[in-house]
């Protein structure tokens, strides 16, 4: 008969870590008539490298994910394999993550390259399911010439718990109309179910806009709650400057969702009606100023002179009369020396009123007398 085989031994060269499946109890099933093998949905990740410096990459590979599963690979911050990443994805280098699918047996194989958490060491690679059931692993890594400093005290024995009372205080105001940030207070109560006390806990407070993934952020509450006691808490929520739309606010501690509370935050119209009047106003404004600059440039066409101030106007010339029908045209000639009648400028030689139809004169003959005759019937 042959001996069953003794324990499994990992490679000591390489960092294995095991995270149980978020959402059922691990389970192990063993082969009497082979090696031990571990359950299928409990997923497993290897690095092959247990430290790297920014700018290098490392192999992460994983098996037992299920088929066909899409996850999302990062290096987080602040983090032990034994109590997850403290602080959510806000430890983690977001914008250096990748995403991998697995094949048909739950296996993955995907290059990930180094970059400093917005977090302090300890670090680890932090491997999670994107949808469906949630799923999570993590490995032990160092980014070397990255900064350390010691986790946070984890509390033990103390266990809280939100009561059914939850909700969000507060209104907006003028400014916020205006774009101004949208801000509330979450408000709760939390029980100690626990066997000691718990002084000073720390919640994550997180904000989903949609069915975007939540925002989270770490607010610590100062006060120790005894055993069997209860607390009212309230907590700040704030989001970006001109947010709206539907928001949802969720509450997590020990990396636990406690309370969710939704969130409808309304259009900032007044930026809309700032805008509108921008839009209107300024053109008026430049249109009006650009004709009373046009007004002082234009020449005046009362003035003789640009520099005379008064804005005098001067007389305008009388019309001619129009002239008689009968009226003789004007003769070029010059006028003669002997003629003492003076010509107007407003009556032509013809029509002078000293010398009528009547009273007219006629010409000297050229051998004649020269005393005038008087034209008469004959």
């Amino acid at each position: 008969m042959t001996p069953l085989p003794g324990p499994v031994a990992a490679d000591p060269s390489e960092p294995v870590a095991v995270a149980a499946d978020l959402s059922e109890p691990v389970a192990v099933a063993a082969d009497l008539s082979g090696p031990v093998a571990v359950a299928a949905d409990r997923p497993v990740v290897r690095l092959s490298k247990s430290q790297a410096g920014t700018g290098g990459s490392i192999t992460v590979t994983g098996s037992g994910w299920g088929a066909r599963r899409l996850l999302t690979i990062l290096i987080c911050g602040r983090s032990v394999p034994s109590r997850g990443v403290v602080g959510g994805t806000d430890s983690c280098a977001n914008a250096d993550g990748r995403a991998v699918t697995t094949d048909a047996r739950g296996r993955f194989t995907r290059k990930l390259p180094v970059a400093e958490p917005p977090r302090p060491c300890p670090c680890v690679v932090h491997v999670a399911t994107v949808a469906g059931r949630k799923a999570a692993a993590d490995a032990l890594f160092m980014v070397a010439g990255h900064s350390v400093e010691p986790l946070p005290r984890e509390e033990t024995g103390g266990r809280l718990s939100v009561l059914t009372d939850t909700r969000l205080e507060g209104s907006g105001t003028l400014l916020t109309w205006f774009g101004s940030p949208p801000a509330r207070r979450f408000v709760f109560t939390v029980g100690n179910t626990g066997t000691s006390a718990v002084q000073d806990p720390v919640f994550q407070v997180g904000t989903a806009h949609g069915v975007f993934a939540p925002r989270w952020e770490e607010q610590q509450w100062r006060g120790t709650i005894a055993p069997g006691r209860k607390a009212r808490i309230s907590l700040p929520v704030e989001l970006a400057a001109g947010a709206h739309g539907d928001y949802t606010v969720s509450l997590k501690y020990g990396g636990k969702v406690l309370a969710e509370q939704p969130w409808g935050v309304g259009r900032p119209w007044g930026v809309t009606l700032f805008w509108v009047l921008v839009c209107v106003v300024v053109p008026g404004a430049v249109f009006r100023a650009g004709m009373a600059v046009v007004d002082r440039v234009r020449p005046r066409e009362s003035l003789r002179h640009a520099g005379r101030p008064g804005g005098l106007r001067l007389p305008r010339p009388a019309p001619r009369a129009p002239r008689s029908a009968h009226a003789r045209p004007r003769s070029t000639k010059a006028p003669s020396k002997h003629t003492s009648t003076p010509v107007l400028p407003w009556f032509t030689p013809d029509s002078d009123p000293g010398t009528s139809a009547a009273g007219r004169l006629s010409a000297p003959h050229k051998n004649g007398p020269t005393t005038p005759t008087r034209r008469g019937n004959t």
